[in-house]
C-alpha cells in the first residue's frame, strides 16, 4: 500500500470507522480502493462542517469536480484522497460521472434550503451513498459490472435516511432540515416550526414515516439482493447496521430533538461480524444473500 493509501486508511479509520470495520471482511488486494473511495465520501461530507459560509464550501466541491473532469493533475500530490482516489478511478476503470454527480448533490448541505419532497431526497440519496455502494461493489467485482446498480439505488436511500435520522438533533439545531417539507405539511408543520419548537408533533410524525420509508427500501435490497457475488458482498455490509437505527426511531419515546439512535461502537462491530457471519454461512455457488445481514 502506498502512502497516499494509508493516509486515506487512517482517516476513514479515524472518521468513519463503522465503514473502515466493513472494509475488513473485503478481499486484501481491493482494500486500499475502497479507503480512497470512503476518504473521498468523507472528504465530502465533512465540507459543511469546516466552512463558515456556503461560497468557500462551493468552491471545495468545485475542485473536486474540476479534479475529476481532468482538471488540477499537477495538485493532486499535495492531496492523498486525490491521489489515491485518481489512481483507483484509473486501475479499476471506474466511472467518473457519478464520482462527479456525488460532489453536485453535496452543494445541497451547504445551505438551510429544507427538502422539499421524498423524491428529491431518494434522489440525493442515489448520489451520495447509492452511488459510494455501486463504486464499492465495482471495485470488489476488480472492475466488472456486478449487476448490483439497482440494489446499490434501494441501498442508498435506507442508508442515506438512517442517516438523516442519525444526525437529526444536529441538524435542528443548525437549522437544516433533511426531513421533506411535503412530509412535514402532511404531519401539520413544516421546517421552521420544526427547527425552532422542539415540542412540534408533527416533526416525530415525519421522521417515524421517513423512518418506514427505509425499510420499504430495505425491503427491496433483501429482494434485489437475494443472490449477490459473495465477493462484492462486502461494499453493502454497512446496511448491517441501518435496522438498528430504525428501530430505536420508530420506539414511542424517541424523541427528535434530544434521542441518540447512534448504536455503541461495541454494538456496531457485533453487528456487523453478524451480518458477514450470516452471510457467510449461506453461501451457495459463490452467490449470498445480502439479506442475511439485515435483521429487523
Amino acid at each position: 500500500m502506498t502512502d497516499v493509501f494509508d493516509q486515506c486508511q487512517h482517516l476513514v479509520r479515524t472518521k468513519d470507522p463503522d465503514r473502515f470495520s466493513a472494509s475488513l471482511f473485503a478481499a486484501a488486494e481491493h482494500r486500499p480502493a475502497l479507503m480512497a473511495l470512503y476518504a473521498f465520501h468523507f472528504e465530502l461530507v465533512r465540507v459543511r462542517e469546516v466552512v463558515r459560509d456556503p461560497m468557500p464550501g462551493e468552491i471545495r466541491l468545485q475542485w473536486w469536480r474540476d479534479l475529476l473532469n481532468g482538471g488540477g493533475h499537477g495538485d493532486v500530490r499535495g492531496h492523498p484522497v486525490a491521489d489515491a482516489l485518481l489512481q483507483t478511478v484509473d486501475r479499476y476503470s471506474l466511472p467518473r460521472a457519478p464520482l462527479i454527480a456525488m460532489t453536485e448533490a453535496r452543494v445541497f448541505d451547504l445551505y438551510d434550503d429544507p427538502m422539499p419532497d421524498l423524491g428529491t431526497l431518494e434522489g440525493y440519496a442515489g448520489e451520495t451513498h447509492g452511488a459510494l455502494f455501486q463504486l464499492s461493489a465495482l471495485v470488489l467485482a476488480n472492475g466488472s459490472d456486478p449487476g448490483t446498480g439497482t440494489l446499490a439505488g434501494h441501498a442508498g436511500v435506507a442508508e442515506a435516511i438512517a442517516s438523516v435520522l442519525r444526525a437529526l438533533p444536529h441538524h435542528l439545531r443548525r437549522g437544516q432540515m433533511f426531513l421533506p417539507q411535503e412530509m412535514l405539511e402532511r404531519h401539520g408543520t413544516d421546517a421552521t416550526r420544526a427547527i425552532f419548537d422542539p415540542v412540534d408533533p408533527g416533526t416525530k410524525a415525519a421522521a417515524w414515516e421517513l423512518d418506514e420509508q427505509a425499510w420499504r427500501h430495505l425491503a427491496e435490497v433483501r429482494s434485489l439482493g437475494d443472490s449477490v457475488p459473495a465477493e462484492v458482498a462486502p461494499a453493502f455490509l454497512t446496511l448491517a447496521l441501518v435496522p438498528r437505527v430504525l428501530k430505536r426511531v420508530a420506539a414511542t419515546d424517541y424523541d427528535p430533538w434530544t434521542s441518540d439512535v447512534m448504536p455503541s461502537r461495541l454494538q456496531s462491530l457485533w453487528t456487523l461480524w453478524r451480518g458477514a457471519r450470516r452471510m457467510r454461512s449461506r453461501e451457495r455457488n459463490g452467490r449470498v444473500p445480502l439479506g442475511a445481514c439485515l435483521a429487523r
